[in-house]
């Protein structure tokens, strides 16, 4: 191994020790400057993690997303007892969340969210992966999950942006826009998907089995 790829390898360790992202940018600058940076091959992350699968589960993320799906149904069962109206688990905060060296972030101002354009594109991304046979079963996932909305985060998890990446800096491993780009959320997600679940419909029964995924 070169002795630029042992510094990003390095970097990506004080990351996961509590480091932060910052660090890790500040590291692959720094090597930058020397010489071009080739990306770590997936070998070389599994290494980072110790010999493990750095797309595994994140069991505390898993636990937050069905407690969450838990007091949903919970809020459900009780607005339908009452007659009243279900809320729903998506809010639109403020501004963008941050977290992992990443600062809350201003929505650009007079900018709003289009849903329907998040989806033709994600039509095209899903497509562009092979998975066109896929789409239905993306298209209902991501509708529950957010409305296609790359501002929307669940009140009950904090889980973030069209996806619902939990947190939401996970999204940073797709592009540093990940805040307010829904092209890279949906970038993010597909690769989540892809090495979770294996494909848009095995998400879906998951969701609808679980109440997340």
């Amino acid at each position: 191994m070169t002795p630029k790829r042992v510094v990003i390898i390095g970097a990506a360790v004080i990351a996961l020790g509590g480091g932060g992202g910052f660090v890790v940018y500040s590291e692959m600058q720094h090597a930058e400057q020397k010489e071009k940076i080739e990306p770590l091959t997936l070998n070389e992350l599994a290494n980072v993690f110790g010999g493990g699968d750095p797309f595994a589960p994140d069991p505390e993320a898993d636990a937050a997303k069905a407690l969450a799906a838990q007091k949903l149904r919970k809020r459900r069962l009780v607005d339908a007892r009452e007659g009243r109206d279900g809320l729903s688990p998506v809010v639109i905060p403020s501004e963008a969340p941050g977290g992992n060296g990443f600062d809350p972030q201003a929505f650009p101002p007079g900018s709003n969210p289009d849903p329907g354009s998040n989806k033709a594109l994600g039509k095209q991304m899903v497509a562009a992966r092979g998975w066109a046979d896929q789409w239905g079963c993306l298209e209902k996932l991501w509708d529950k999950e957010s409305g296609w909305n790359e501002r929307a985060m669940n009140r009950y998890s904090g889980a973030y942006g069209i996806p619902q990446a939990l947190p939401g800096h996970k999204m940073a491993s797709a592009g540093s826009d990940w805040q307010t780009n829904p092209a890279t959320q949906i970038k993010w997600g597909l690769g989540y998907i892809a090495a979770r679940y294996g494909s848009p419909c095995a998400a879906w029964a998951h969701s609808q089995a679980k109440g997340w995924y």
